[in-house]
């Protein structure tokens, strides 16, 4: 069958259109950097004020990770942007695993690289950020074996392998909020005899991760900072210009007790903002207001991840709306399932997840008036 010219001619208009707003798109999503003050955000060029607001997108429904699905279900990826965007998000947290960008210590799968570019064009198009953390073994088994048969030297180069290769297909996209290295990085006191890299698992998952197995007889946060300091120097190989983070959790104060060695006023000066993830207890809203105010050392403080996991639906509303007097945002969960399927759920981590929504939704609606 011939094709006429005249249809050539349309299919040509359409992709070119296609094309327009996609870079107007792009375009139109301003750079955001670290305000003057040091206590914020900006879009960059106007100097408006920008709060971060959004969702760690890091799992579906059924606890698959991102990478697991979002090549046969790319479709319900972009329902969920969308979806978040109409809750009022505007950061949305993506959790990228190493075993999935990486085939060895210095060779980058670039099929997840392009799905990855994919990935900024679709937040680009719904005028979002992302909020980038890397470095993820969260699944166990896809933690690949040569990998945790590294020495720390090793480890840490391929880490930098990672990063760089990351960092080199984000670096024209607006979309990025920020590059945070790793989630929940330790330091371990003295020596780990097991040789296992990963905390214990939480619901199937291994969130926190050790970035050495041998303190020595180092300082642990002077430990923190070269590994902060590796990774940094390698992303501004090729990227010099998006913002830089790490996720903490909440027992990296230096106190007594438990603590990450990722000490804030020790380990921020390579970083442009603190990041923590801070789960306020049941009757202990002043507590977790503490504990957040040990995290502001001079520059800007984003709550990366809250929820209303261990208290009363009043309690995490109190604490969102006083932390916004030390925090310059926060970022709580979404994974994938509509608030109308949500209500018709009797899981209490479904009902959470739907209480936590609401707040989201209120506090999104208090900020844009």
């Amino acid at each position: 069958m011939l094709i006429r010219a005249r249809d050539l001619f349309v299919c040509a208009l359409v992709i070119l259109a296609s094309l327009a707003m996609r870079t107007a798109s792009a375009e139109s999503l301003p750079w955001i950097r670290v305000s003057e003050d040091h206590r914020g955000f900006v879009q960059e060029g106007s100097g408006k004020a920008f709060r971060p607001l959004g969702f760690n997108y890091d799992h579906d429904p059924t606890g698959c990770l991102i990478e697991d699905y979002w090549d046969q279900e790319w479709r319900a990826v972009e329902a969920s942007f969308r979806r978040m965007k109409q809750f009022g998000a505007n950061v949305i947290r993506i959790h990228l695993q190493f075993g999935k960008f990486m085939k060895d210590e210095t060779t980058p799968n670039q099929a997840s690289l392009d799905r990855l570019s994919q990935l900024l064009k679709l937040a680009e198009d719904c005028s979002l950020y992302i909020d980038l953390t890397g470095l993820g073994c969260y699944h166990k088994k896809d933690v690949p074996s040569w990998y945790d048969k590294l020495d720390e030297a090793k480890r840490w180069n391929a880490q930098a392998y990672f990063w760089r290769a990351v960092a080199s297909t984000c670096a024209k996209s607006p979309a990025i909020f920020c590059y945070d290295l790793m989630n929940e990085p330790v330091v371990p006191g003295g020596r780990r005899e097991d040789g296992d890299w990963l905390g214990p698992d939480f619901v199937g998952k291994h969130f926190v991760q050790f970035v050495t197995l041998d303190q020595r007889d180092r300082p642990r946060p002077e430990v923190a900072k070269l590994w902060i300091h590796r990774l940094v120097s390698e992303i501004k190989q090729v990227d010099t210009k998006h913002m830089i983070t790490v996720g903490l959790v909440d027992w990296s104060l230096d106190r007594p007790g438990l603590s990450s060695g990722f000490v804030p006023e020790k380990v921020a000066s390579e970083l442009d903002f603190v990041c923590v993830h801070l789960y306020p207890q049941k009757g202990k809203v002043d507590e977790a207001l503490k504990v957040l105010e040990g995290f502001a050392v001079g520059k800007p403080v984003l709550i990366e991840e809250t929820f209303p996991l261990a208290c009363p639906r009043e309690d995490f509303e109190a604490f969102v709306d006083q932390a916004g007097k030390v925090a310059a945002g926060w970022i709580s969960f979404y994974w994938g399932k509509p608030p109308e399927e949500l209500k018709k759920s009797s899981d209490i981590g479904e009902i959470l997840l739907l209480q936590e929504l609401e707040i989201f939704e209120k506090h999104a609606k208090a900020l844009a008036h």
